[in-house]
């Protein structure tokens, strides 16, 4: 083997190795197991064919779950953009300590999402029911995570604040990469700030946004620890998403081989919206 090339393979078939047990083995493990009966422990099970995918689409259980992560994937996906497009512009101008907000935005990424969920867990539940109360606002009177139809907006509100710091980030490195002489031209033409944004800043910055499309809804489409830290899935199963019924079903309810059918399902459309996202978004790209 030539001696260049060797340190290549010592660093990268560990990697293999290590990605395949922990990662391709189970999933080709599950969808073994989404054909069986198996209920997670023991030894016997028997193949039931495709009996476990038909019941899925029979489950009212699942259609809601479904219905549930669709509805907070779009929303957190389109308030996480806008709002870490208009912090990027914002910390992107000439400002002082703009070093400073930058990490200052970045610092909720790095924090664990449990940790994050079960303080506003706290503070939906104690803090701002109490300044409702004193401040004489109904809204925040009550513990939105208690009702079946305001459950849901909570855990936007904490999935958006945590997702924003990562897509400012990427926002802020499209927006370096945009010579200044271009803004200098369109002042010259007297352009304003909006024709700028239109003409100049989204169009360059296309690809960047795309990243932070796909990347914000495969995300929110794999919700799971702000719910268990927030809600469990409550009230009732208001707010139970996919891979949360996945992991009670599977893990807690003895429906291994069912959920890892679910799992599979879930797989397929997770990767088939990314691909539809990144050929459209794409296009649009030439097209700006």
């Amino acid at each position: 083997m030539n001696k260049r090339i060797a340190p290549y393979y010592w660093m990268t078939v560990p990697a293999v190795i290590l990605f395949f047990v922990f990662m391709t083995l189970p999933a080709l493990q599950g969808i073994y197991y989404s054909f069986t009966n198996y209920n997670g422990f023991g030894q016997g099970y028997d193949f039931v064919g495709f009996k476990n995918y038909f019941n899925l689409f029979q489950d009212d259980n699942v259609g809601n779950a479904y219905w549930f992560t669709f509805k907070f994937a779009i929303v957190v996906t389109i308030l996480t953009n806008i709002l870490s497009l208009l912090i990027a512009l914002g910390l992107n101008a000439k400002i002082k300590i703009r070093n400073f907000f930058r990490g200052i935005y970045f610092l909720p990424n790095i924090l664990s999402v449990l940790i994050v969920g079960y303080i506003f867990n706290y503070l939906f539940s104690n803090v701002f029911p109490i300044w409702g109360q004193n401040l004489g606002i109904n809204a925040l009177s009550t513990n939105i995570l208690g009702s079946e139809s305001l459950a849901w907006i909570g855990i936007v509100i904490v999935a958006v604040w945590q997702s924003v710091a990562l897509n400012t980030i990427l926002y802020l490195a499209g927006l370096q990469t945009i010579p200044t002489t271009l803004y200098e031209a369109s002042n010259l033409d007297g352009a304003g700030k909006w024709r700028e944004f239109w003409s100049i800043t989204f169009p360059l910055i296309a690809p960047f946004f795309t990243i932070n499309m796909v990347l914000a809804m495969k995300n929110s489409l794999m919700v799971f620890d702000q719910i268990v830290a927030l809600t469990n899935g409550g009230p009732g199963r208001a707010t139970q998403s996919i891979s949360h019924l996945i992991y009670t079903g599977g893990f807690e309810g003895g429906e291994y081989a069912y959920q890892s059918a679910n799992s599979v399902i879930y797989f397929i459309v997770i990767a088939v919206i990314s691909i539809l996202q990144i050929r459209f978004l794409q296009r649009r790209e030439t097209d700006l």
